[in-house]
């Protein structure tokens, strides 16, 4: 029961950590109390992803005579969409077993909670405990819905992103509480397929994270598709007396009264810390994440922490990349691998939300460019102009790029069009390079493609533009 590195949660962070840590010939083992893939690909990233694209299919059929294609007769099967979303999952689960396999990690069916710094007990379905030792822990537990006390979720009436993915039949209306990438990906996803849909967002704008022009564009194209949105406003308390709910908001005009099938709470997700034996180790923590170092090693030696339970951003790919830099810091230590790893830039992560149109962005808003000091050159470029947005019916949106007016770096992209998740890591890349605007001039864009809008925004930042 003795292995060289346990890791405690199998999402897209522990399991990445558990395969670096057996290709470099670590003796692994996973502990998991529910499905390998963790909520990421279980009840997150990817079955939301396939939802999404069955609304993206109605929609094609919808605007079909668009592209001289008639169709008649089609309405949206709610439970076949379901259907496909949860065999999407599972296949992508299966496929965690595979790699768990292939690299000859043993998979821990249980509740794993740390007794000692080298200690980790998993309790199984049965109720039974057995201890295992490890030189390296690494918690990875990732994290759930945040409940708000006047939003106690229920599962039926009040739910959170879990239960939207599987509800037994379409509700005819809905309430959205929150306005991020949660928020408006369900919302989305409901509206196309008829439920009348109502964000509330507590800020002044929804997807408050991303640039101000992105949140305008994104509240322009989902009131003109019939999404009803509230800002500045939250729901003070809730009424499921009845077949519905009854939601009393308070907006900067007083208080209404909003009635639903269903409300979906969406606003975010904390960690899942609890009852794993930190407090017990001594483990620090602080605003309910684990405090690391930058290669993720907490206060307590051989105990490790990435994903959503530490300070970075709560992102699949962030938790994944920590992974990496976590197993090869310690395994530089132990004479496994040859350097040590290079931490994390977390002021170059992309970020990505998959409604339609899809929102991608990476670096600093226009907004924090001015307050971090710098002089900036703006370039926008609309997909209105984009030959290859326009042959395929995708106009809506624009590419959104950020210079220092000084030494023409990279400071920020932020897009919503149509695939542009795609787009992003251009800009990523660019920016770890340390590349300027006249670089990326200098590269050729392939023509027509979505991606070529990104040379065209520079070109609009500096006055030359060609297409605009």
């Amino acid at each position: 029961m003795a292995y060289d590195v346990i890791v405690i949660g199998s999402g897209p962070g522990g399991y990445v950590a558990a395969i670096r840590a057996a290709q470099l010939g670590y003796k692994t083992a996973i502990v998991e109390r529910e499905s390998l893939g963790g909520i990421c690909l279980n009840w997150g990233c990817i079955p939301t992803k396939a939802l999404l694209k069955s609304a993206q299919v109605m929609e094609y059929i919808g605007h079909s005579k668009d592209y001289g294609v008639e169709v008649t007769g089609f309405k949206a099967d709610f439970g076949g969409m379901v259907k496909r979303s949860r065999g999407v999952a599972d296949k992508m689960s299966k496929g965690i077993q595979f790699l768990m396999r292939k690299n000859k990690i043993e998979v821990i069916s249980g509740f794993g909670k740390l007794n000692s710094k080298k200690e980790v007990e998993v309790t199984g379905a049965d109720g039974k405990t057995t201890a295992y030792q490890a030189k390296h822990t690494i918690i990875a537990t990732g994290g759930r819905a945040r409940q708000l006390p006047n939003l106690p979720i229920d599962g039926k009436k009040v739910i959170g992103y879990r239960e939207a993915m599987a509800l037994p039949e379409q509700p005819k209306s809905m309430i959205v509480v929150g306005s991020g990438a949660i928020g408006v990906e369900f919302a989305y996803f409901y509206h196309s397929i008829g439920t009348k849909v109502t964000i509330v967002e507590f800020m002044p704008r929804i997807v408050p994270v991303e640039d101000e022009d992105i949140s305008r564009e994104l509240e322009k194209i989902y009131k003109k598709k019939g999404i009803e949105i509230m800002t500045n406003a939250s729901v003070e308390r809730l009424d499921a007396a009845g077949n519905g709910v009854k939601a009393t908001v308070k907006t900067q005009n007083g208080e209404i009264t909003l009635e639903a099938d269903v409300v979906l709470s969406a606003v975010g997700v904390v960690a899942n810390i609890e009852n794993i034996g930190l407090e017990t180790l001594g483990v620090k923590t602080e605003k309910g994440k684990v405090v690391t170092d930058q290669f993720y090693k907490t206060n307590i030696d051989g105990v490790y922490a990435i994903g959503d339970i530490t300070q970075g951003q709560a992102l699949a790919h962030v938790a994944s990349k920590e992974a990496v830099i976590c197993v090869e810091a310690f395994a530089q230590k132990d004479g496994k691998y040859h350097h040590q790893p290079e931490p994390l830039d977390y002021g170059n992560v992309p970020g990505c939300t998959y409604c339609s149109p899809e929102i991608a962005s990476v670096g600093l808003t226009e907004k924090q460019a001015k307050e971090a000091g710098y002089e900036v050159k703006v370039g926008k470029f609309p997909f209105s102009a984009s030959g290859k947005a326009s042959a395929a019916g995708a106009m809506e949106g624009f590419v959104k790029v950020i210079f220092d007016a000084k030494y023409g770096e990279w400071l920020g992209t932020h897009m919503i069009g149509a695939n542009v998740t795609e787009i992003i890591a251009q800009t990523v890349t660019a920016r770890k390079l340390e590349t300027t605007w006249q670089e990326v001039l200098d590269s050729i864009h392939p023509h027509p493609t979505m991606s070529e809008s990104v040379k065209d925004a520079i070109e609009v930042a500096l006055g030359e533009a060609i297409h605009l």
